[in-house]
């Protein structure tokens, strides 16, 4: 991803600007999805073909596989990297690149291992549909990506969670396992709209539990889940697509948001005012 998205930001602005979703699912194309032993030279030849005018459908051997790769890309990557505004000495200042957000707040550490599918046994015995991200109580929690607040509230299994869903609808993000007593940015309510870098909740170690306000989590932890919704009526139920974040919460881990707590409010808040257009469309503010 890295390298694909270096690709993409150094050639922004270009007439044949690499766009990093194309690029990943050329190589996709390439290894069949599998790139824990790919050449990446391979992608190098594919970025200088772009460049030089060729285009994506000219370099890939097989359309089908391809056109499933992007699609499959899109759904995963899709609103991480584009044009996004901040303000810097009371202008706003347009910039291209990584506008999505490490889930874990600048300045504040985190550790993690490759634990998607580990067995659960609380209420039934089922697989882990998710990354947990072990910190200290009370870490400032972060919207890893715009969008709108389509769950808020206690979850037996999760327990205080936050459920964010992307304009384009197609990620929902789960955050779970919030702070006992104050899991919440107070100013947050189930159908906002909130912006990519923006304190959503603090970590803490509530769930399991049928009541509420529980701490029945034996470690301090955020559950980050990633679910892709190609179809809505993938949202719900046992056609649900959840995915192996480890490496995505790697790769945003260069990019945290600085948060800072104002002396009249009890919530922390992002340091840095940041805008999408889309944000702003959809009646929204940085």
């Amino acid at each position: 991803m890295t390298k694909a998205y270096k690709y993409d930001v150094k050639t922004a602005g270009d007439d044949n600007h690499i766009d990093w979703i194309t690029l990943l699912a050329l190589c996709g194309e390439k290894c069949g999805g599998n790139f824990k032993n790919f050449n990446l030279s391979y992608m190098d030849k594919c970025a200088e073909l772009l460049k030089s005018g060729k285009t994506a459908e000219e370099i890939c051997q097989n359309a089908k596989y391809f056109n499933y790769y992007k699609e499959a890309y899109d759904g995963v990557l899709g609103g991480f990297v584009g044009t996004y505004y901040i303000k810097k000495d009371g202008e706003w200042c347009e910039n291209y690149g990584l506008k999505a957000f490490s889930p874990v707040a600048a300045g504040y550490g985190f550790s993690h291992y490759r634990d998607f599918g580990s067995s659960r046994t609380y209420g039934f015995k089922r697989k882990h549909l998710g990354n947990d991200l072990m910190g200290g109580i009370g870490t400032p929690i972060i919207c890893v990506e715009s969008g709108t607040v389509e769950a808020m509230g206690w979850n037996r299994y999760g327990g205080w969670r936050v459920g964010i869903r992307s304009f384009d609808r197609k990620r929902y993000y789960y955050y779970a396992h919030l702070r006992k007593d104050f899991p919440f940015n107070t100013h947050l309510k189930e159908g906002d709209t909130v912006a990519a870098g923006e304190v959503i909740g603090y970590l803490g170690m509530t769930g399991y539990s049928t009541k509420e306000n529980v701490n029945n989590i034996n470690i301090a932890h955020l559950h980050f889940g990633m679910q892709i919704i190609f179809d809505e009526v993938q949202k719900d139920g046992n056609n649900e697509i959840w995915i192996d974040v480890y490496e995505i919460t790697e790769f945003l881990n260069k990019n945290k948001s600085a948060v800072e707590k104002p002396k009249d409010d009890k919530n922390y808040r992002r340091k840095t005012e940041f805008y999408e257009r889309l944000l702003t469309e959809n009646g929204g503010g940085g």
